[in-house]
């Protein structure tokens, strides 16, 4: 293929219609490789910008700046892995185990921005927001939207399931959210509750066996163990404070 058929090709697919009506006069011309160039970055960045707008991760420690030594298990060599991204390739799901503060939300986060750098489409919610807001809707019609909503992200991330405790309504809303998206797009979940104790999360659900054999099926789950990190910055934190206060005596 020549050179001026792949530009040609191009242009074609960022739809200026003006520029290929006269694509015989145009073709040769200098500044036509330049406006491709332009237009094509620009309009990367609009939705690099819009789809970090709609994908609600907030503030995040980037990853270069993650604490390695202070859990006592961390996978890191598996977690850098998953920054590769090709388990969303393979429509994988993945699942960050571990105790409060340990950095699963940053982990989960970091995954989410790097999947939006390189073009994917993510959402971040907690499970309190997302079985809160599917709960909300009082008619199926609202509901069947809300879900797709839901199902469409490339990496839908569901932090911190496992605070709280939720109703069986709950449970059957998460399992249709999931099995909307099994092995069809991938979904990362961190929890501070092993599987076994997922039953206390969702008591009496009848569900919870298939969620979780569905959730886990075909994924990378990755256990964080250690104390809690954000409770060590407080403490420093306190400790600064009050170095600063003895200084500040007369």
């Amino acid at each position: 293929m020549s050179n001026l058929e792949t530009l040609r090709q191009r242009v074609q697919a960022l739809h200026l219609h003006g520029l290929l009506a006269h694509w015989s006069d145009a073709a040769t011309a200098a500044w036509v490789e330049p406006l491709r160039q332009w237009e094509e970055e620009e309009r990367g960045r609009r939705s690099l910008e819009r789809r970090l707008q709609d994908a609600h991760i907030g503030r995040f420690k980037p990853l270069c700046d993650f604490d390695w030594h202070w859990p006592r298990v961390c996978d890191r060599a598996a977690i850098e892995d998953l920054m590769s991204l090709d388990f969303l390739k393979e429509a994988a799901n993945v699942v960050i185990v571990g105790p409060n503060g340990v950095g699963k939300s940053t982990l989960a986060k970091n995954l989410a921005h790097q999947a939006l750098i390189h073009g994917h489409t993510a959402l971040f919610t907690t499970a309190g927001q997302l079985l809160g807001d599917l709960a909300a809707l009082d008619s199926d019609s609202a509901m069947r939207r809300r879900l797709r909503h839901y199902a469409a992200p490339d990496l839908l991330v569901i932090d911190e399931v496992g605070y709280l405790s939720y109703s069986n309504r709950h449970a059957d809303l998460l399992f249709e959210l999931v099995s909307r998206r099994y092995e069809t797009k991938s979904t990362l979940v961190t929890t501070n509750r092993a599987f076994a104790e997922w039953s206390e999360v969702f008591p009496n659900a009848a569900c919870v066996v298939s969620l979780v054999d569905r959730l886990v099926h075909n994924a990378e789950v990755i256990a964080i163990d250690g104390d809690s990190y954000r409770l060590k910055e407080a403490k420093e934190r306190s400790a600064q404070r009050a170095k600063q206060r003895r200084k500040a005596k007369p």
